[in-house]
């Protein structure tokens, strides 16, 4: 009987398969909230929450304190979910990306959830 070989099927995204399944925003002070949200032309994001530059590139506003305008700071929460810009959905929880940022502002004491039995 003759052997076939089956192709390799590559995943259709090869980014989600370094996701930690372990890291909840729920026990995160929505440190993404810093980084810089480019603004897309499909993003419709209220106008007052829409910064920008000399060049007319359009971010996320920013409070003083540095955290995206849009978050409630209270609860950690964003206030505009449902219409959040398309970086902000495509932002995976417990990415390399998401990681990194929470060892950078944690530091060695990055919080996890607890479970209560």
């Amino acid at each position: 009987m003759k052997s076939i070989r089956v192709p390799r099927v590559e995943s259709a995204d090869p980014y989600a398969e370094d996701i930690d399944p372990s890291v909840q925003c729920s026990s995160c002070e929505a440190v993404c909230c810093r980084l810089t949200v480019v603004l897309m032309p499909e993003d419709r994001v209220p106008a007052w929450l829409i910064a920008r530059d000399e060049r007319g590139m359009e971010t996320m506003a920013k409070g003083e304190d540095g955290w995206c305008a849009a978050l409630d700071r209270n609860t950690f929460r964003c206030t505009i979910y449902d219409e959040r810009p398309s970086i902000c959905r495509k932002y995976a929880m417990g990415s390399p990306s998401c990681r990194d940022e929470r060892k950078k502002w944690f530091g060695a004491a990055i919080p996890t959830p607890v479970r209560v039995l």
